[in-house]
């Protein structure tokens, strides 16, 4: 190779290395356009059972209302994952531990004080059937007014829509309630 050719390659190197420089901001903006896709699909992150209880027992839920996502595990350590939607509020949510003290096979309906209170429009009652908000199954939790249940209002889940509960889609709801015997522990984060 010539002393010329040498130069021209150099030349030719800064040059493709300037260009480099001008095009890294986009370089860079794609990589950070893939994490917060990286960072989107993480957030439906689960949780180890052991970091919060210290034995399955009956069987254990967490509910996460962060990630709107249920784990349900059975005395034996089978583990599925549930999507769920959680509270509107934090005044609503309730976090802590619990259990799960009765299986309503037909849930009704009667509207809390605090929700008649906010929506006065609200029916008194509603017997179990497919308008019912609280779907065809519910497990009731040790706190007065709290469960985890259906809807048939599948646009809830996955958001912040519910006065406190934790509500699953009737088909999971089913498969959830048939799994959990009374005496299930409950942890909501």
């Amino acid at each position: 190779m010539t002393r010329k050719q040498t130069r021209v390659t150099r030349r030719a190197f800064t040059a493709g290395a300037a260009s480099a420089a001008f095009a890294a901001p986009s370089i860079l903006r794609a990589q950070v356009d893939q994490t917060s896709v990286r960072r989107n699909i993480s957030s439906f992150r689960t949780h180890a059972w052991q970091d919060h209880f210290d034995a399955l027992d009956k069987g254990i839920i967490i509910a996460d209302t962060v990630t709107r996502v249920m784990q349900h595990w059975t005395a034996d350590g089978e583990m599925r994952i549930y999507p769920t939607s959680v509270p509107l509020t934090d005044e609503l949510t309730k976090r802590g531990y619990t259990t799960v003290t009765f299986k309503d096979p037909e849930p009704d309906w009667t509207p809390t004080p605090s929700m008649r209170e906010r929506d006065p429009s609200l029916p008194a009652y509603m017997p179990p059937g497919p308008d019912n908000p609280l779907g065809v199954r519910a497990l009731h939790l040790s706190w007065t007014y709290y469960r985890i249940h259906g809807t048939h209002d599948t646009r809830k889940i996955g958001r912040r829509s519910s006065s406190g509960c934790i509500g699953l889609y009737n088909e999971q709801i089913i498969e959830v309630f048939e799994r959990t015997p009374v005496g299930t522990q409950v942890r909501l984060i």
